[in-house]
């Protein structure tokens, strides 16, 4: 069964299309890692996706019915974002007890147990918390929910690399004892690969990919080697990434598409063929076309 079923989804903010015609599907009770740059559309994709947002034109369906103002969509969603407020006149304590009564899934021995290893106290106030603060207390909320759909946008802004490490941690074993759907949105693909399933990277609105997130370990090659028999080797494929070693040596990244046998001749000429890291892959996939940071730096 797919919980969220995209087709052609375009949601438009004056003059720009923040996603445009993007299409994709995410089955129930899977990781997903929402990949992209900052600008990418991927804040306004989640917030359609869990009704806060009305899609501009395309179509959309979470638990197979539209989700804009629409209440089996809420009940059964909890969207954890940096804007994400509480009253202030409540204490962290009464957040946790108010919280219980929204979700019919409430884990309170959960809450509570993180509450209390992440050294909260019941008195504080959430606006009187740092930021990594107030991301590691939405956490618990968005863990502690045990929402069938639970999304985690950028959720680790402002936390400490341990603290980071313990959510991660936390996240998996949660899922493990209590599968469900979860899209976690990051532009660090280096910080959650080990804990996805599958990836979406979208670029400018648009899926640029939808894959297991083992299978983009082999999407592409970097060839290394002189750079005359590189170029002639690659000359056929889309360069992803190319940059120059010394004087006459290039290390070039392209599209998987050869055979084993292909790559065993490759090797034989003296060129040096590798996987690429799926952040670095990534980096490469989304990156501005038309050059690189060094660009700026020649004088035409």
């Amino acid at each position: 069964m797919n919980v969220i079923e995209c087709e052609g989804l375009i949601k438009v903010y004056g003059q720009k299309n923040a996603l445009n015609r993007i299409t994709f599907q995410i089955a129930e009770n899977k990781i997903t890692g929402l990949i992209g740059r900052n600008g990418a559309g991927k804040t306004t994709l989640l917030k359609t996706i869990a009704g806060h947002l009305k899609e501009t034109s395309g179509g959309i369906k979470v638990f197979t019915e539209k989700p804009f103002n629409n209440l089996k969509v809420s009940a059964n969603t909890i969207f954890i974002h940096e804007e994400m407020e509480f009253p202030s006149v409540l204490c962290l304590k009464e957040i946790l007890e108010t919280a219980s009564s929204f979700y019919e899934n409430w884990d309170e021995e959960l809450a509570y147990r993180l509450f209390d290893y992440f050294s909260f106290y019941p008195l504080q106030q959430f606006n009187g918390l740092s930021k990594g603060m107030k991301s590691t207390f939405k956490m618990i909320l968005g863990l502690a929910a045990k929402c069938p759909l639970t999304i985690f946008d950028e959720p680790t802004s402002g936390m400490d690399a341990a603290v980071r490490k313990d959510f991660y941690r936390a996240l998996l074993k949660d899922y493990i004892a209590y599968p469900r759907t979860i899209i976690i949105s990051s532009h660090h693909l280096n910080e959650i690969e080990d804990l996805i399933e599958d990836i979406l990277l979208i670029k400018d609105g648009k899926e640029l990919l939808h894959m297991p997130a083992a299978d983009l370990k082999e999407w592409a090659v970097g060839l290394r080697g002189k750079a005359q028999m590189v170029k002639e080797r690659i000359k056929d494929f889309g360069i992803l990434h190319s940059q120059p070693i010394g004087q006459d040596h290039l290390y070039a990244v392209v599209k998987n598409d050869f055979s084993q046998e292909e790559i065993t001749e490759i090797r034989a000429n003296g060129i040096e063929v590798s996987a690429v890291e799926s952040s670095d892959l990534c980096v490469y996939l989304t990156g501005k076309i038309g050059g690189e940071i060094d660009d700026v730096f020649v004088k035409s």
